[in-house]
C-alpha cells in the first residue's frame, strides 16, 4: 500500500473515532488506527487455554471459565479461582494436539432459567462415533448437564446428548452455544468440517459444505430444548419444509468460532467468521441468511482452486436456493495482506457496561495475532456501528504495556451479567502448559 493509500486509510478510520490517536507501525508496512486506551486487570491465571468465559444467570456473581483441554472451572464471587473444576469432561473427549488444535471443550451455555433448574448445555469435540463415515476425525458433541448439591460442581454423571456431529478433519468446528434472549431457543455455530477452502474429504462436491442446506455443517443452528426429548425445531425455522435441514438458522459460514447477543438494543446476533486467506469478517446473524462461504471470503469472490486472488467476478446468489449473499457488516484484511490487521478474527460483545462508557454500543472483539500465526501479539479491537456501509475497525491500545498491546494470543471473550468484558488469552499456540489468563477489561488508571 502506498504511503498516500495509507493516509487516506488512516483519515477515514480516524473519523469514525473522534479524538482517537494513531499508532505507525512502518516496520509493518502500515498504519494502525487507535480508538482509544484501555487497561486490563487480571481475573484468573494458571488455566491451559481459556476459550470463553460465562456467568450463570443466577445472582451468584460467579465467573464459569471454559478450558479447551476439558475443564470448567469456577472464578468466585470474591474473586477466587476454585481449585476443583465445575466439570472435568477430559474422559470423554478426543486427544488434543499439543502443538495446535482446534477441537476441545469450546462452549457453555447456561439454561436462562438456570437458578431453577440447574441446567447447563456444553459443546465438546468427542471420538468419532460408531458408523460415522471412514476417514473422518471426530463427532461434535452438544450435551446438557445438571448442577450437583454443591453449586460450584456440576453431575458429571446427568449428561443428556442432545446433537452429535461428524466432522470430516480437526478444524473449522465453531463452538459457541447460546441463549437468544428473545426467543430463549438454543443456538449452536458449526464450521464447515475443517481442511482448506471447503473441497477437502467430507465437504459437498462442487459447492462445498458452507452452501449445503442438506447437512448441519457451515451453519447456524437454532433448536427448541424445552418441547421435546432430544429436541424440537421451533416452527418458524426458515428450511422447515424446504430442501434445507430443519435445524439451520442461517448458513454460508467458514468457521464461526465465536457469537454472541447484544445485550441491549435489538438484541442482534453477531458472528464473526474466521477467515481462509485474505478476509477476516463479522456478520449480522438473522434468520435464512446466506452469508456466502465458499462463493465469497468476506464481501468479496473466492476461488478455492486459487485462494490467495479474489476474482473479480461470482455469482452473487447461493447454489440450492439461489438466494442472495449477505456481505458482513464488517471485514478486515489479515496478515497475507501486506496492509492486514491480523490473523483469525476472534468474535466478541457489543459493550454494554458502565466503566467504559464511551464505548457504550461498540462491538469490542479482538484477533489471534497482530503479525504471523505463531507470534503472541494478539489484539484487542473496536468496531463502530454505521447505519449505512461496513463498520469501522481499530485498535484498542493497552496502557502499560509493551506497544500498547496484550503480549499473549486471544483466544476469545466473556461477558458479565453488568456487561463488563474479558478477554481470554495464551501463551502457548496449543492447548498445553499453564500460560492462559483471563482479564477484565478496565478503565485505564492515571498516567
Amino acid at each position: 500500500m502506498s504511503r498516500l493509500a495509507r493516509l487516506l486509510l488512516t483519515l477515514a478510520l480516524v473519523s469514525a473515532f473522534p479524538g482517537a490517536a494513531v499508532h505507525a507501525s512502518e516496520s509493518e508496512g502500515r498504519t494502525v488506527p487507535v480508538g482509544g486506551v484501555v487497561g486490563v486487570e487480571e481475573v484468573a491465571a494458571g488455566l491451559t487455554s481459556p476459550v470463553k468465559m460465562v456467568e450463570p444467570p443466577d445472582g451468584s456473581g460467579r465467573l464459569f471459565i471454559v478450558d479447551q483441554i476439558g475443564l470448567i472451572r469456577v472464578v468466585s464471587a470474591s474473586g477466587e479461582l476454585l481449585p476443583e473444576p465445575f466439570l472435568d469432561l477430559r474422559d470423554r473427549m478426543v486427544t488434543l494436539m499439543p502443538g495446535f488444535d482446534e477441537r476441545g471443550l469450546l462452549g457453555l451455555a447456561f439454561h436462562p432459567d438456570y437458578a431453577v433448574n440447574g441446567r447447563l448445555f456444553v459443546y465438546y469435540s468427542a471420538p468419532l462415533r460408531s458408523g460415522a463415515p471412514a476417514g473422518w476425525n471426530h463427532t461434535s458433541h452438544i450435551s446438557e448437564f445438571r448442577v450437583s448439591a454443591d453449586p460450584d460442581r456440576a453431575d458429571p454423571a446427568s449428561e443428556r446428548l442432545i446433537l452429535q456431529v461428524d466432522e470430516p478433519q480437526f478444524n473449522h468446528n465453531g463452538g459457541t452455544v447460546l441463549f437468544g434472549p428473545n426467543d430463549g431457543y438454543l443456538y449452536i455455530s458449526l464450521g464447515d468440517g475443517g481442511g482448506a477452502n471447503d473441497i477437502d474429504l467430507g465437504h459437498t462436491p462442487g459447492i462445498g459444505n458452507g452452501q449445503d442446506l442438506t447437512n448441519l455443517l457451515g451453519s447456524i443452528l437454532r433448536i427448541d430444548i424445552d418441547s421435546a426429548e432430544p429436541y424440537a425445531i421451533p416452527d418458524d425455522n426458515p428450511f422447515v419444509g424446504t430442501i434445507g435441514r430443519d435445524e439451520i438458522f442461517a448458513y454460508g459460514l467458514r468457521n464461526p468460532y465465536r457469537m454472541s447477543f447484544d445485550l441491549g438494543g435489538a438484541r442482534d446476533l453477531l458472528i464473526a467468521d474466521v477467515g481462509q486467506n485474505l478476509w477476516e469478517e463479522v456478520n449480522l446473524g438473522f434468520k435464512g441468511a446466506n452469508y456466502g462461504w465458499n462463493i465469497k471470503e468476506g464481501a468479496h469472490c473466492f476461488d478455492p482452486d486459487d485462494p490467495f486472488q479474489s476474482p473479480e467476478q461470482c455469482r452473487d446468489t447461493g447454489y440450492l436456493l439461489d438466494d442472495p449473499l449477505v456481505d458482513p457488516i464488517f471485514e478486515y484484511p489479515n496478515h497475507h495482506q501486506p496492509d492486514g490487521l491480523g490473523s483469525a478474527v476472534i468474535g466478541g460483545h457489543i459493550y454494554r457496561g458502565a466503566a467504559l462508557p464511551q464505548f457504550h454500543g461498540r462491538y469490542i472483539f479482538g484477533d489471534w495475532s497482530a503479525h504471523h500465526f505463531e507470534e503472541a501479539e494478539g489484539l484487542l479491537l473496536i468496531a463502530q456501528p454505521r447505519k449505512s456501509d461496513m463498520w469501522k475497525v481499530a485498535e484498542l491500545r493497552i496502557q502499560n504495556r509493551p506497544e500498547g498491546r496484550l503480549g499473549h494470543f486471544v483466544l476469545g471473550f466473556g461477558e458479565d451479567a453488568a456487561g463488563e468484558l474479558y478477554v481470554l488469552t495464551t501463551d502457548n499456540v496449543g492447548p498445553t502448559g499453564a500460560t492462559g489468563k483471563v482479564y477484565r477489561i478496565v478503565r485505564p488508571g492515571p498516567h
